[in-house]
């Protein structure tokens, strides 16, 4: 095992015995995130549902499936990419995540992004994109008198970090692959926008 094999294990082990949220009194499994440690381009989601509570992997449903297609129809493959979300574990009902679950759980990610040094990070969805925006300074690119703009305006645009104590990374925020489970019409959508991160690796 490598360092960064090592790194990512701890962060397992330390979620596994986080208590820092009361979501770990509800969950199953946390789901820590999966994927090739290397990998060039980072896909976020918001948080585990009700499946990846059960098994303890990323985006292994319904929404899992869509993104597996999307991937496969962008020539990216999903052992080539590493996949995680914001929060860790489930939280009730599949609700929106809360700012102090996402205070507590953001660290492990911010941790994980360090260690894999993706090129390309992409969230799905509002509340990673709002995560990622913010976490970069990148608000002002993304906002429209003073307020953030939403995923419906942000997707598919690409936005590089300046951040003087990492290397620039490109910021791609996508559609949740769960919005094609409900509207299968926004697939060529998904298959478009995915396509803008995944040339960027061309690039």
């Amino acid at each position: 095992m490598d360092l960064c094999d090592q790194q990512l294990q701890e962060i397992r082990d330390q979620v596994v015995n986080c208590r820092k949220c009361p979501l770990y009194r509800e969950r199953h499994c946390p789901v820590v995130g999966e994927g090739n440690h290397r990998a060039q381009i980072m896909f976020i989601g918001e948080a585990p549902g009700r499946q990846e509570d059960a098994s303890g992997h990323p985006f292994c449903g319904a929404a899992g499936q869509i993104l597996n297609q999307v991937l496969e129809a962008v020539g990216l493959k999903r052992e080539d990419v590493y996949i995680a979300n914001i929060l860790k574990c489930r939280p009730p009902g599949n609700r929106n995540p809360l700012a102090e679950e996402i205070k507590a759980c953001g660290p492990y990610l911010n941790r994980q992004i360090e260690i894999i040094q993706p090129q390309v990070i992409c969230p799905m969805g509002n509340f990673a994109t709002q995560y990622l925006i913010k976490k970069y300074g990148l608000e002002s690119l993304a906002s429209q008198n003073g307020k953030l703009l939403g995923i419906s305006r942000l997707r598919g645009r690409v936005f590089e970090t300046n951040d003087l104590l990492e290397p620039s990374r490109k910021i791609v925020p996508l559609y949740h692959p769960a919005v094609a489970t409900y509207n299968a019409n926004l697939k060529p959508v998904l298959i478009k926008d995915y396509q803008v991160a995944a040339d960027l690796l061309k690039n």
